[in-house]
């Protein structure tokens, strides 16, 4: 690592287009898996969506004797403990992030911003990040407003020299098996007209990326405690998203 502290968001301007997921399922795979120190930044008030599934993980493990098991040997063989979850607000993002470094050193700290630019102290903060990551999906509703979000993100701040991004890049995400073929590649067509880029690795519309720990003690996939589940992972394209988002990130 010749760098650290690296500012990362998976941002969009569309409810339901993955951000969240794919904010905790990128840091908890980092740290639990890949061994990197992460943060999360969690920014989406009043939701707070991650730091309230931060709630119910600590709260599963502390109350069910089979996930306070699966912690123990969690962080015994780890040697360390979760990574941080801080709340905060739009505005004031960039600052909690600045006051998390002074504290300590991260691989890469990842903010949870709400889904709309129009929000106080959203461009503020996207301006700060040094990588975006835009999910977006074939519907025909989504995909246009995250086009013209990416689009005015490139314009505004990456083209301008307004700002800290050094790559803003479109991710497929919930992509049906069926379709993918021409109709991906009239959009790919369409993302590459408007001088933008997107992910070689796309994630497929599947059930588990909403698993979380259940008094079932089912497998599970999203966590902030704990990693996805390997037998979950595969042909889940988790491990090769992120593998390619971290060749782009980590210098």
């Amino acid at each position: 690592m010749k760098k650290k502290n690296v500012c990362v968001a998976f941002s969009t301007q569309k409810g339901g287009a993955g951000k969240t997921t794919l904010t905790v399922l990128t840091a908890s795979y980092l740290y639990y898996v890949k061994g990197y120190s992460v943060a999360v930044v969690d920014c989406d008030y009043p939701q707070y969506s991650i730091a309230r599934m931060r709630e119910r993980d600590i709260r599963m493990a502390t109350e069910d004797d089979y996930y306070k098991r699966l912690a123990y040997e969690q962080f015994t063989r780890l040697d360390r403990k979760m990574y941080p979850v801080i709340t905060s607000v739009p505005e004031k993002a960039a600052e909690t992030a600045r006051t998390l470094v002074e504290k300590d050193r991260y691989d890469l700290i990842f903010l949870d911003l709400p889904g709309t630019v129009n929000a106080e102290g959203i461009l503020y903060a996207l301006s700060q990040m040094d990588y975006i990551f835009c999910p977006v999906s074939a519907d025909r509703v989504v995909l246009e407003s995250s086009l013209r979000f990416a689009s005015r993100i490139g314009e505004k701040l990456v083209a301008t020299g307004r700002s800290n991004i050094k790559g803003l890049y479109l991710v497929w995400n919930m992509v049906d098996g069926r379709e993918k073929t021409e109709l991906y590649e009239v959009y790919e067509q369409v993302i590459a007209e408007l001088g933008l880029k997107v992910l070689k690795t796309f994630l497929p519309d599947s059930k588990r990326f909403r698993r979380e720990l259940s008094a079932g003690h089912r497998p599970l996939f999203r966590s902030t405690m704990f990693p996805a589940d390997r037998a979950l992972v595969r042909g889940s394209h988790l491990d090769a998203l992120v593998e390619e988002i971290a060749e782009i990130v980590i210098e």
